[in-house]
């Protein structure tokens, strides 16, 4: 009987693991069909996943300019990027020393703060290992007029094939999608409906590296895109069909001081960065000409599913400058020994000299000669 209670828990644990091996190698196969601005959809049957966007948006009254970044890594050598567009866009490759100018220009201010008793790490309180904390026209009336999916322009950027297209129909970008040998996911043609109905345009891409049969990995070239807006905003809605939290990093080039409108379904936007470009030359210059307030956002997305619209910019009420201040508290010490126990020594040692003397004087009040006193002389008699 114990023989066969042993049995059946081993199968029952062999069950579990093979379960957990399933859902571990499930995930390294499933496709990923959002990123932060617009969807990554891979080859079939292959995966790839954005492990990081950066975003610019440009916006100086009338006009709207996104420059992005993405960082992939997976097994597919093909993709296509899909991003919705209120209006006619116009697409060229980007300059990849603009994020770098931008890391430079956010960077947080390192000060250094001193405290004068220990703290956790400090001597005598050392615990753990010491190491850092692992702590972005409308087509023409007439919807039935229109062919459910029109070309408008295609070009050859680097390793990307850029189509512009313009649809009436979702199923039509999925059509699209097919015959350049893509798979167009369910959900995905779903959360397009609304970008359909508001008769915005979209710009796909098929992303695919310069050797072939190489997996497409790493900081791929940036893509710009220019399009006329009445208002800024960077497209987020489908980001919604991820699978796991999503992180938004953008950065916002105005006339002021900008800010999203609503959180959309995330957590609170934060602002990282916020104040006027100083550099005189590059393309951070360039771009920010006309448009010389920088503002730097970031965002979270634990649960994706909520997010349930693009991000709308607005002015804020004032231009204030914002920088993020990175403190390093160091233990203040005099000639390299910490000042607290300069002060605990030399008040213990003012204590100890102040009861050694208390007790000299005692001593010697108590060596000193007693001196009987004299005895009373009798009175002398009175003749």
């Amino acid at each position: 009987m114990v023989g066969f209670l042993r049995g059946r828990a081993r199968r029952r644990v062999l069950a579990v693991v093979l379960a957990l091996l399933a859902t571990q190698i499930g995930s390294l196969v499933a496709p990923a069909y959002a990123c932060g601005c617009g969807a990554l959809i891979p080859d079939t049957a292959r995966r790839v996943g954005v492990s990081r966007e950066v975003s610019v948006v440009r916006w100086d009254g009338t006009q709207e300019q996104i420059v992005m970044r993405l960082t992939v890594d997976g097994d597919s050598d093909r993709a296509a990027w899909v991003m919705p567009v209120p209006r006619r866009a116009t697409v060229q490759l980007g300059d990849p020393a603009l994020f770098d100018e931008l890391d430079a220009a956010t960077a947080p201010v390192h000060r250094t703060r001193h405290h004068f008793w220990p703290q956790d790490g400090d001597w005598p309180l050392v615990s753990g290992d010491g190491g850092p904390d692992p702590g972005a026209p409308p087509p023409g009336a007439g919807v039935g007029a229109e062919p459910p999916v029109s070309v408008v322009g295609r070009q050859q950027l680097g390793p990307f094939d850029v189509a512009r297209l313009t649809a009436t129909d979702p199923n039509a970008l999925g059509s699209w999608l097919n015959t350049n040998g893509f798979a167009l996911p369910p959900r995905l043609t779903t959360a397009l409906e609304p970008y359909v109905q508001d008769r915005w345009e979209y710009v796909a891409v098929r992303l695919a590296p310069e050797t072939s049969g190489t997996a497409l990995r790493g900081a791929l070239d940036p893509l710009h895109l220019t399009f006329s807006a009445d208002k800024p905003v960077y497209p987020m809605r489908l980001s919604r069909l991820a699978r796991t939290p999503q992180s938004l990093g953008l950065y916002v080039l105005a006339p002021h001081r900008m800010e999203p409108a609503s959180g959309i379904g995330g957590e609170r936007p934060r602002v990282t960065f916020a104040g006027r470009v100083t550099a005189k030359s590059g393309p951070l210059a360039e771009l920010a000409q006309g448009t010389p307030f920088l503002t730097a956002v970031g965002q979270e997305f634990p649960a994706p599913a909520l997010i349930d619209g693009d991000h709308v910019l607005r002015r804020t009420a004032s231009d204030t400058t914002f920088q993020q201040v990175i403190y390093e508290d160091r233990l203040r010490k005099v000639a390299g020994v910490p000042a607290w126990l300069l002060t605990v020594v030399g008040g213990l040692a003012l204590v100890v000299t102040a009861a050694v003397l208390l007790a000299v004087r005692r001593s010697r009040r108590s060596r000193r000669p007693v001196i009987p006193p004299k005895p009373l002389q009798p009175p002398s008699p009175v003749n």
